[in-house]
């Protein structure tokens, strides 16, 4: 088969791999759609925790072709989308329902072989059905389970005036998540003119390009989908006193920045992160299935394999009107 493979940082090469064989409670997935994220980005420049060399992609889905002992979910010629967060189920994280923080936490795509392939096996428990759906919009089912939670512990009221910062597909997946728990007003700023206009025709109740022209203190929550450190610290800024801010957007593991904690005693601000998903994937899939959230408009780019690298460049140049960009293995 073949397969994308970031040899080391700033390092990718296509090569010609044995078709996996599944292990007991293992499936083989013959990989149909797999997107870029920005954590692939973080990955190819050396920024996050991925293992090296690693088959990339954790946003993907495809049809069961082989099963291994004792797995009982699935049948060969289902259709899945994977969860590819592993938890131990035995470490004091996960005995206390925060799988999420998994002491001897895996990754499917990070720490092990992903979807940027034409095969990959994975876990039976980290395949969820996904029936006639299309696999492209499958492929989201990863990317909306962490919006999801995300959103769980923001926790918005109906009613709430809402600040999303950064229009990439993750920005608007926030946006149309909140508009669903009953946001009344959306403001989204972006600096890239057409993910900027995008912003707007996808629902944005105001769109502007800069948090300059924005008053302070008037959003009941704030959320930063850019993980841009000078970003982060102006969230407290547009925050109204005793609202709360997301931090949803991944900066570099090792990027630092000043923050002034008065604001966050003086306004009694709730100012909290969100790592990947627990448990939101069976909610992903429903709200794909059931068309009230929509995705298919966030695909910008279909690149086949070999085209892995240049999918990289067009994100980090945010060049061509680039959204989601979709690997097509078996293009």
């Amino acid at each position: 088969m073949k397969a994308v493979r970031i040899v080391q940082p700033h390092q990718v090469e296509i090569v010609d791999l044995p078709i996996p064989t599944p292990g007991e409670k293992e499936i083989l997935i013959r990989v149909e759609a797999s997107g870029i994220c920005g954590t692939d980005l973080h990955i190819l420049r050396g920024e996050y925790m991925g293992n090296y060399p690693v088959i990339p992609g954790h946003e993907f889905s495809g049809t069961v072709v082989e099963t291994g002992a004792g797995v009982t979910r699935f049948r060969v010629g289902d259709r899945v989308a994977v969860e590819p967060n592993l938890s131990c189920d035995a470490c004091e994280e996960c005995l206390n329902n925060r799988q999420n923080f998994c002491r001897n936490w895996q990754a499917v795509g990070v720490t092990l072989p992903g979807g940027m392939a034409e095969y990959v096996v994975v876990p039976e428990k980290a395949a969820f059905a996904v029936g006639d759906l299309p696999a492209e919009q499958a492929a989201f089912m990863e990317p909306l389970s962490c919006v999801l939670h995300g959103m769980e512990n923001l926790s918005p009221r109906m009613g709430d005036r809402l600040l999303i910062i950064g229009a990439g597909p993750i920005g608007i997946q926030l946006m149309r998540v909140a508009r669903l728990q009953g946001a009344a007003h959306i403001t989204m700023v972006e600096r890239n003119p057409a993910r900027l206009m995008f912003a707007a025709e996808a629902g944005a109740d105001r769109a502007l390009s800069s948090l300059d022209d924005l008053s302070p203190d008037s959003f009941d929550a704030v959320i930063d989908a850019t993980g841009v450190p000078a970003v982060l610290a102006r969230t407290l800024d547009y925050v109204r006193s005793g609202g709360k801010v997301l931090w949803f957007g991944v900066p570099r593991s090792d990027a630092t920045m000043a923050l002034e904690p008065f604001k966050i005693f003086r306004k009694g601000l709730t100012v909290m992160g969100s790592f990947t998903s627990k448990r939101n994937s069976y909610q992903a899939v429903a709200l794909l299935q059931s068309g009230a959230l929509r995705v298919d408009d966030l695909i910008s780019h279909r690149l086949p394999l070999a085209d892995f690298l240049r999918g990289c460049e067009l994100l980090e140049q945010g060049a061509e009107g680039v959204k989601k960009v979709m690997i097509l293995p078996q293009a």
